[in-house]
């Protein structure tokens, strides 16, 4: 009886171990943001957009660099919405390069109006 109930408490303490494990790996994955500052996306494509797609991606500001790159830059309310702005990209056919987060006194860039 003594080893079934060691066997018992192995269990019980690996599957707490593993949930602590998972708890802090979904942390690491998904860092807690404060809820009072609003999320910046940058997102960088490959290639230009002109004026008319301002339309397209109506709450990113659009910077065209020298590179030949494509800067949308704008708040996200939420992982729904940033993934329909990767739609829209995916729509338009150019290459992603770069989704960053940012605070939101780090996005500049000239707006292409």
């Amino acid at each position: 009886m003594k080893l079934f109930s060691w066997k018992i408490e192995q269990v019980v303490q690996t599957v707490v171990t593993d949930r602590a494990r998972e708890r802090i790996m979904a942390n690491a994955r998904h860092p807690p943001t404060d809820l009072g500052e609003p999320l910046v996306y940058q997102i960088r494509i490959k290639g230009h957009l002109g004026p008319h797609w301002a339309d397209w991606f109506e709450a990113q500001t659009l910077t065209q660099d020298a590179n030949g790159e494509t800067l949308l830059t704008g708040q996200v309310v939420d992982q729904a919405a940033l993934y329909g702005v990767l739609r829209n990209v995916r729509d338009v056919g150019l290459p992603l390069l770069s989704v960053v987060c940012v605070k939101p006194g780090q996005a500049d860039g000239s707006d292409v109006k």
